[in-house]
């Protein structure tokens, strides 16, 4: 069978590397755009906490997570993937007993999290922590680093006789495909295709740890539910709008004047992140999913041995989490302005005040990057795992999960256009009739 994947982030990668596996004759076409969430996500892997009252996205989470030792195992590379554990912290204890209370109504059904327990003193296990914090420690949260991840899969495809393209893909009417050259006034993305030379929201309820509310400022605002994310624009731009680029992109993709080389296939795997919904629109179907901006910031603390720091995943406030090389991460931003993939001043001074309240040690740490990207959103629902037509699969609107989920909602979409048999069911991802 032949199958064009559209997309080379880490589910694209993922449904390559299975379809290949299994004998197919791949394609993976990408047009590196910028803002590709792949290449910016932190790398949280602990699903057990979020979605309490979604049991659709909580299954497809926590199989996400689940899946990760098999891979790791499969792929035979160092994808920065360790069991560090998680401390869900806050100011106040009882701010922590509905948690505690979900975490034990899951546990027997996913002992991978280990034994929670309560941690009296959190600045012991993630030194620059404020003092007077409450914590419960998950032991079984892991960190992953996703272009690791990205990059190991699309090499295990190429070797297994994949072909990676860089270009536009764009599909017609009767779900063809057509691959032309990127317009080079399109803004690309931070990193090369491994192995290739040359409307306002409905949200999406969530109820992520990492995208936590954030402190109450001129810029956000708290919601009364408060472990959920707030949605909001944190640069004071257009939610609803576009900037020129990105919707330049977005048009390109959706076949406007299509034009290209046309590459057979039999079916087709659309797993375009945040530009899904543009790629299938010539197919005459709407995919709910738009893009989620979030900035992350990442600092170096010098001589610090940081790689075996548990993630940091608070009550209010942002995500913290240490890797290998003295590295931590704070973020991250929640905005929904649109196509517009740009670190900015107010998204920063989010970061890095409600950062600093919370660890106020990282004071004194080096900042040595800034990423920004687009979370693929489900506009009110769980993530599209689904056909969308005879020949065309659609995978996407994992929103921040897609480190966690990522590549075992490829394996997925690579099952589902081979007509194989899912380990999860797959109802609840389809297409809104």
């Amino acid at each position: 069978m032949r199958v064009t994947v559209i997309g080379s982030g880490i589910v694209g990668a993922s449904a390559a590397y299975h379809l290949s596996s299994r004998g197919a004759d791949v394609v993976v076409v990408d047009a590196d755009l910028e803002g590709q969430a792949t290449a910016a996500g932190a790398g949280i892997v602990c699903p057990w906490v979020d979605h309490p009252e979604d049991d659709a996205w909580y299954a497809l989470a926590r199989s996400g997570a689940r899946h990760y030792p098999e891979l790791v195992e499969a792929l035979g590379e160092d994808l920065g993937y360790e069991r560090v554990g998680a401390l869900l912290v806050a100011e106040d204890p009882a701010e922590l007993e509905p948690v505690r209370t979900l975490l034990g109504r899951r546990r027997a059904e996913a002992p991978e999290m280990g034994e929670v327990t309560v941690v009296p003193d959190p600045a012991r296990l993630f030194p620059p922590l404020a003092e007077g914090l409450s914590a419960v420690h998950v032991p079984g949260a892991a960190r992953v680093d996703g272009r690791a991840v990205r990059d190991a899969l699309l090499r295990a495809a190429v070797r297994h006789g994949a072909e990676l393209r860089a270009g536009v893909a764009t599909l017609t009417a009767g779900g063809e495909v057509l691959v032309s050259a990127r317009d080079a006034s399109l803004p690309s993305g931070s990193h090369p295709v491994p192995g290739v030379s040359g409307r306002a929201h409905d949200g999406d309820g969530d109820g992520s740890w990492r995208q936590a509310a954030p402190l109450p400022g001129d810029h956000s605002r708290a919601r009364a539910d408060a472990w959920e994310p707030a949605e909001r624009g944190a640069s004071g731009e257009d939610p609803a709008g576009q900037n020129a680029a990105g919707q330049a992109a977005a048009e390109t993709l959706a076949g406007e004047d299509a034009a290209g080389e046309k590459v057979a296939a039999d079916m087709v795997v659309v797993a375009a992140g945040a530009w899904s919904g543009a790629v299938c629109r010539p197919l005459g179907v709407e995919v709910p999913v738009f893009p989620r901006r979030g900035q992350i910031v990442h600092a170096a603390l010098d001589g610090v041995d940081t790689s075996g720091w548990p993630i940091v995943l608070p009550h209010v406030g942002p995500y913290l989490l240490g890797f290998p090389g003295s590295r931590v991460v704070v973020g991250a931003t929640v905005e929904d302005v649109g196509f517009v993939p740009r670190v900015t001043m107010g998204g920063l001074e989010e970061v890095l005040r409600a950062g600093l309240r919370l660890a106020p040690g990282l004071a004194g740490a080096t900042v040595t990057e800034t990423r920004v990207g687009l979370r693929p959103v489900r506009a009110g629902g769980p993530p599209l795992l689904c056909r969308a037509g005879e020949r065309v699969v659609v995978a996407t609107g994992l929103s921040a999960y897609g480190l966690t989920a990522g590549p075992f909602a490829g394996l997925l979409a690579a099952r589902l256009a081979l007509g194989e048999p899912s380990p999860l069911d797959l109802a609840p991802y389809r297409l809104p009739s």
